[in-house]
């Protein structure tokens, strides 16, 4: 199976570009960017003049004056440093709560823009997609906007500016000396923190992609429960299930070794460039240049500087995984549906209902053809069936139909207008289908039905339910209509799944119906009732039906017999009968198994 995973490349740089392509999901709060951004400048102003209090306030106690006069002073400067470390914190509140609705609301756009574009996604995309590793990177994708934002804006941005203002400070107060050992031992954590991050990314893809491969197995083998019951391998899921656990703890062995290397180092520069920094400030004092408040001044830069970079290892892993992550998001919003509209495509105008099959040829692969030189029409209201052996094709035209996929030569038209040349919404809208494998939502049944048309009138749903021949299986349930189905709807048999699905059909009533094997499920009693019901919603329709037991298709006004992708036989009943061919062939067939049962 093709995944369409996107794994990260353990060698990629920084695609600043990815930045770019948020703006547009960031500019809707403009106004509140920039108020936060102020906000974060005059938290750091204020958080770069604390030491300054503090080295007065030191500087003030060892003055030999009388204590009246200096208590003023220092009670001044002490109110001073409260009212700058409350204004600190609260213009970082501040600025955390103007720039948390511009990350959520972008989190959101971007969240519903990649759900909306996978449902315009080609049917052949969600055939070979792994459903487990697509919701991780969807997940991991949005939340990497929110660790982008918070940890660029409110860590590396912040402790940048900070930087640059504390040098600055440090060489215009103290000389060149203090200034250089401060920036080169900056510089030297920084370096030594992205490379040894980059040699970390590759425990980090491997972590990434056992937790992927685990949970995919475990959806996977959650969403067959059934399968694994009936073929009693329930171990064998376990043993499966337990490999990608087993290679999931072995990178986060390796992922945990390699940080620890990471933090080690970190500490080590900066336990070097602290005992410097204070190493030089004491000689100083001691000289007499520099007083007891500047030691103070100094120890409160060095520390303020690099407290929020010892996160650096961390943060620098985090956008760069952030940034990977939205990536893959934007890998997905780049790939193009290979079903789409025209640029000058116009909704359909179904009128009659007239359906055309012209020379259709086709096939999933070019080594698998499927049909060839298909032509056949169903007339307005009248109804159609398609009869064949497994693999003949059948299915394929309803596939066709609804134009999940394009064809490689013909053409199919409804009242005359070709279907690739109208909007897939608009075709979608006019036809109406029962399907074999009714796959349900994990919800209501009364939510299911409502399904075929959300905008139903409850006059409407209990109309459809009826005709579908559901009301007395709904009635037999203590929760009626508010029943859950389960996943998938693995808690009703396939025949009430099949007449939820009818259900469906009814309440959409489009102009055109499609039945593909519609009864397959049903019991003959079941079948019969559901016949009937089937030909009130016939009426006044035009109806493709897809059958493999014949019998349930007799009155149908034309039938088409395929075989190998080909029709070979074409007419009602009867006279396929009289013909004698492979249509009559199989009539007998399915008789003699029907009385042997």
């Amino acid at each position: 199976m093709r995944s369409n995973r996107f794994p990260m490349n353990e060698e990629a740089k920084f695609n600043w570009r990815i930045l770019g392509k948020l703006w547009p999901y960031l500019a809707e709060f403009k106004t509140r960017v920039w108020l936060a951004l102020s906000c974060l400048v005059a938290a750091k102003i204020a958080s770069v003049t604390l030491p300054f209090i503090l080295k007065h306030i030191v500087d003030n106690l060892n003055l030999d004056t009388a204590k009246e006069q200096i208590m003023g002073v220092i009670l001044a400067l002490i109110v001073a440093y409260g009212a700058l470390r409350l204004a600190n914190v609260l213009f970082g509140e501040i600025r955390d709560t103007l720039f948390g609705r511009v990350t959520e609301r972008a989190m959101r756009r971007l969240g519903l823009t990649v759900f909306q574009h996978l449902h315009r996604l080609d049917l052949e995309f969600h055939l070979s997609r792994q459903t487990g590793g697509l919701s991780r990177d969807m997940e991991r994708g949005t939340s990497g906007i929110s660790f982008l934002m918070r940890f660029m804006v409110f860590n590396i941005g912040p402790t940048l500016l900070e930087i640059a203002m504390v040098v600055g400070i440090l060489f215009y107060n103290y000389g060149f000396t203090f200034a250089t050992i401060i920036l080169a031992a900056v510089i030297i954590y920084v370096v030594f923190s992205m490379r040894a991050t980059d040699w970390r990314t590759k425990f980090v893809k491997e972590l990434n992609q056992a937790d992927n491969q685990a949970n995919t197995r475990a959806i996977d083998s959650l969403l067959n429960f059934e399968t694994v019951r009936y073929f009693n391998n329930e171990k064998f899921e376990s043993d499966r299930y337990d490999v990608g656990l087993e290679t999931w703890e072995t990178a986060r062995r390796k992922n945990r070794l390699s940080l620890f290397a990471l933090n080690g180092g970190q500490a080590f520069i900066i336990a070097l460039a602290m005992t410097s920094m204070l190493a030089m400030a004491a000689f100083e004092v001691a000289n007499g240049n520099m007083t007891i408040g500047d030691f103070v001044l100094v120890n409160a830069f060095t520390m303020q500087i690099f407290m929020p970079l010892n996160f650096l290892g961390f943060v620098y892993r985090e956008i760069r995984g952030s940034l990977t992550n939205i990536e893959n998001l934007f890998m997905l919003l780049d790939r193009v549906p290979k079903i789409q509209d025209q640029s000058n495509s116009a909704d359909i105008l179904v009128s009659k209902g007239e359906i055309r099959f012209e020379n259709v040829n086709f096939g999933y692969t070019p080594q698998r053809k499927i049909l060839s030189d298909v032509s056949f029409t169903v007339s307005p209201g009248s109804k159609v069936a398609v009869v064949g052996e497994s693999g003949s094709g059948k299915s394929t035209l309803v596939k066709l139909l609804f134009r999940f996929y394009d064809l490689q030569a013909g053409k199919i038209c409804i009242d005359g207008q070709a279907i690739n040349e109208v909007t897939q919404d608009s075709l979608r809208a006019n036809i109406g289908i029962v399907p074999q494998d009714t796959v349900l939502f994990n919800d209501t049944l009364y939510e299911n039905i409502r399904y075929g048309r959300p905008d139903a009138s409850e006059e409407d749903i209990q109309q459809a339910i009826k005709l579908a021949h559901l009301d007395a299986f709904i009635a037999k349930l203590p929760d009626g209509d508010k029943t859950q189905v389960g996943e998938r709807g693995l808690k009703l048999s396939g025949g009430e799944k099949q007449r939820v699905a009818i259900a469906r059909a009814i309440l959409k009533r489009p102009p055109i119906m499609v039945f593909d094997e519609a009864t397959s499920s049903l019991d003959s009693q079941s079948e019969q009732a559901i016949l009937s019901a089937l030909k009130k919603l016939e009426q006044g329709h035009t109806s493709l039906v897809i059958a493999h037991r014949l019998s349930t298709i007799v009155d149908a006004d034309r039938i088409l017999v395929m075989h190998d992708g080909r029709i070979i036989e074409s007419g009602n009943h009867d006279k396929l009968l009289a013909d004698d061919g492979y249509y009559a062939t199989l009539w007998r067939t399915q008789q003699k198994q029907q009385s042997k049962s």
